[in-house]
């Protein structure tokens, strides 16, 4: 048997990791749920425990896999994970603090605010390629220096969850380029380095580790880190990313016009761009290889909105209440739903907008709901995609991918909503799989175009439900505006009330 892969990915809600050969056949799979390895200490913060959760999963999942090789060589290690996070660690890559995550973690709205001021919301979008948003680094790190003096103090490296567990492994102290595009304001998008007076200002003598692409080669398996994963040490390890790429890289998504649907907790889109491309209300970023530039855009919530409904009605299985919802006509009977569950990221970037049922009645049941909230999640596409999609970077190729693309309903429901068609891989293995390729392009094995996609179904639009979609999309637009001042009050509330009855925790650190 040839020389070997193994992928990684570190997810919201699980970890996966999978052990290929050079032509991308899987020989072994391993899994790690854990649905509640996130913690919310206070209303909008959103944390992971790094060490017990990222790189124990990691630890044990090498471990599963390295003991499948049957004898034959480990070529390369890679490994993605959710992103940008800010992992703040010791100098010996110790954690000093929870993670705090990428988007869904709004807890730095002032700092948001206060940079964008500082630097100028243009010369911001010019440099960095994205505004500053709960998305960005930047703005976390503030918050840590202010709120948490202590813990930074001690802080001698920041790390994604990838880059922390490349850490781990090699000692070495680096990012991959897309990670760090992330990181709003530190990273030049044009010139593809630190731009280092804002962040100099921002870290306040944190150095910043060393930029490397995601499939480049930036470490060895150190003995401690193969006594603890069971990986030979002096195995290669690549710089790895952020998982919606490495999940893009897995199906193919790498030629301009190529566009990624992840129906996941979140809903995410990668869009290989043309030329590059900035836009106030989308994300710019760096892609996997030297070149490469791509818009992104990503949803609060979409599985993790349809996992509340489902807890809430009561010990419902998850398939009735999509057969209960495929019975409902389209429109779900007048019913609308605003998904900002969690606030939203694209491409209202509002932290404080809330979740809105508009035409709720006593003849609506909970299929009506259901589906109205898979509809409500298509028309946030539609209005992503209609960003998206212009003259000079044209969506040509929509491919979706993640667990929400199995059942059927949901990804019919997205096509009819937007009009567009979405290619649906035959296997769709995720974010490792694209990880155990990269590390096949980076031991050399494979050529950087190298695709292991296996072509699936293609789900195209109804045009029967086009007129019925089109109006309730207008009314969609039109109803967050005319909300938001009412449930920017009710944000306010929640905070207070949090505060006042405790439940809000303390800070951790």
């Amino acid at each position: 048997m040839g020389p070997l892969l193994i992928g990684i990915d570190l997810g919201t809600a699980s970890s996966k990791g999978v052990l290929t050969d050079a032509e991308g056949r899987v020989l072994a799979t391993a899994v790690r749920p854990r649905p509640r390895s996130m913690s919310m200490p206070r209303a909008g913060w959103a944390e992971v425990d790094a060490e017990a959760v990222w790189w124990g999963d990691v630890t044990s999942i090498a471990a599963e896999l390295t003991a499948r090789t049957g004898g034959a060589p480990i070529a390369a290690v890679c490994v993605s994970g959710v992103g940008p996070c800010l992992v703040l660690c010791d100098a010996d890559d110790r954690p000093v603090r929870p993670a705090i995550l990428y988007g869904i973690d709004m807890r730095a709205t002032a700092e948001i605010d206060e940079l964008t001021d500082r630097y100028g919301a243009e010369a911001v979008l010019a440099r960095c390629g994205a505004p500053i948003t709960t998305q960005a680094v930047g703005p976390k790190a503030l918050w840590v220096r202010r709120h948490e003096p202590q813990v930074w103090a001690r802080a001698r490296r920041w790390h994604n969850s990838s880059s922390y567990v490349v850490g781990r492994l090699t000692g070495e102290y680096v990012i991959d380029h897309h990670t760090a595009s992330q990181c709003v304001p530190w990273y030049d998008v044009e010139a593809r380095r630190w731009h280092e007076p804002w962040y100099e200002e921002i870290a306040a003598g944190l150095p910043a580790p060393r930029l490397a692409w995601s499939a480049e080669v930036v470490g060895t398996v150190t003995a401690a880190a193969a006594e603890a994963t069971g990986l030979p040490a002096g195995t290669p390890v690549c710089a790895g990313t952020v998982d919606a790429w490495a999940e893009a890289v897995s199906v193919g998504v790498r030629t301009p016009g190529d566009l990624m649907l992840m129906y996941g907790s979140t809903m995410f889109f990668v869009q290989v761009l043309r030329e590059l491309a900035r836009h106030p209300q989308l994300w710019n970023t760096a892609g996997v290889a030297p070149g490469d530039h791509c818009l992104a855009a990503g949803m609060a919530t979409s599985g993790s909105l349809t996992g509340w409904l489902r807890d809430l009605v009561g010990e419902v299985p998850f398939e009735t209440l999509v057969d209960e919802a495929a019975g409902i006509p389209p429109g779900a009977d007048g019913l609308l739903v605003l998904p900002y569950f969690a606030g939203e990221r694209t491409p209202i970037f509002d932290p404080d907008a809330r979740g809105v049922i508009a035409g709720l009645t006593l003849r609506h049941g909970r299929g009506h709901l259901f589906r109205a909230v898979y509809e409500g999640i298509a028309f946030g596409i539609r209005q992503i995609l209609d960003l998206l999609d212009t003259e000079a970077n044209p969506v040509r190729r929509l491919v979706a991918v993640g667990g929400g693309t199995q059942g059927g309903l949901w990804t019919q429901i997205v096509s009819d909503v937007t009009g567009r068609s979405q290619q649906v891989p035959r296997v769709t293995i995720g974010a490792s799989y694209g990880d155990a390729l990269l590390a096949a392009i980076g031991a050399g094995l494979v050529p950087p175009e190298t695709d292991w996609t296996v072509a699936g179904r293609l789900v195209e639009p109804n045009p029967a439900t086009r007129a019925t979609y089109d109006t309730l999309f207008q009314h969609y637009t039109s109803l967050y505006p005319n909300t938001r001042q009412e449930v920017h009050a009710l944000a306010r509330l929640q905070r207070a009330a949090a505060v006042d009855d405790g439940s809000a925790g303390a800070p951790q650190g």
